[in-house]
């Protein structure tokens, strides 16, 4: 009874909410502990589920050690299937709606320097492999792409004359980002090698394995953990890219507006995290120069 129920939801969310294969399998880790932990107290119907139980649940995951994040993810997971239940099955109780998250450290996302960036890309790449993760590093930074979302681009998604992107990000929206002159020279190159590989091509995807399939996530971030550290820089994933990317654009523009559409961001206070990122930036230089700044 509670595993069906859960698998009834999830499928509810890949059709109907067109949710991701990743952001689903983490909603049945998470409802699966949950059931898991039900059955270990003698509960087999949703309906038994009362506020000591959602407690018990969310106490228990913390002295396991769980992350303050991956709690508050988890607690959403079980809000999200007991709205679920009440809209579907008539339940008529949410136990899990007034049990609080602990609050994680309000931490800014790492973002590299203009020098750090410079000494990263500022080379010339030979050779099938490195031509092709040239242009998936100059891509990353100049227009702020996910992990996943670079991944997912094709061919046809990129237009060398427009210098533009289509991008497909979270929640399948689509959008189209701009492409910089250094990535377009380099895109433009591997277009020219993509072709080149030894296996036979089975896909449109414009970032291939040396075997002809799409490049995965995991080899990608391999790839650019590898390059930093040939550049002698420290080990850089590609978030950094992102994180650096949007600082960057903010330091120099100062539109919050055109940041958040560029990365995609759907509520505007996701994105305003970069402008503390830029004041702290402006918070080092007044501590360096200030006169009556300095220690």
């Amino acid at each position: 009874m509670l595993t069906e129920l859960i698998e009834e939801f999830l499928f509810n969310l890949k059709v109907t909410r067109q949710y991701s294969v990743h952001t689903i399998n983490n909603y049945r880790r998470d409802l699966n502990k949950l059931a898991a932990f039900l059955i270990d107290i003698n509960i087999e119907n949703w309906k038994e589920v009362q506020d000591v139980h959602a407690r018990d649940f969310i106490s228990k995951t913390r002295r396991q050690g769980l992350s303050p994040k991956s709690i508050q993810r988890q607690l959403s997971s079980c809000r999200s299937f007991f709205r679920y239940l009440s809209a579907e099955e008539g339940l008529e109780y949410t136990p899990f709606s007034f049990v609080k998250a602990p609050k994680s450290p309000n931490l800014l996302p790492k973002a590299m320097d203009a020098d750090m960036i410079y000494k990263l890309l500022d080379y010339k790449a030979t050779g099938w492999i490195g031509i092709r993760d040239k242009a998936i590093l100059e891509l990353f930074y100049s227009s702020g792409l996910r992990l996943a979302e670079l991944c997912n681009i094709d061919i046809s998604d990129i237009s060398i004359k427009e210098k533009t992107c289509r991008v497909i990000g979270k929640g399948n929206k689509t959008r189209i980002v701009p492409i910089g002159k250094k990535a377009i020279q380099s895109l433009h190159l591997w277009l020219k090698y993509r072709n080149k590989s030894t296996y036979k091509i089975s896909t449109e995807a414009l970032f291939l394995n040396i075997k002809g399939n799409r490049l995965g996530q995991r080899s990608i971030q391999l790839r650019i953990r590898k390059i930093s550290e040939e550049r002698g820089l420290p080990a850089i994933h590609p978030h950094m890219l992102r994180h650096s990317f949007a600082s960057h654009l903010l330091e120099s523009s100062g539109d919050l507006r055109a940041v958040q559409e560029m990365l995609g961001h759907a509520d505007i206070a996701t994105t305003q995290i970069y402008t503390k990122l830029d004041f702290q930036h402006l918070a080092s230089v007044y501590d360096k120069t200030h006169p009556r700044g300095k220690k």
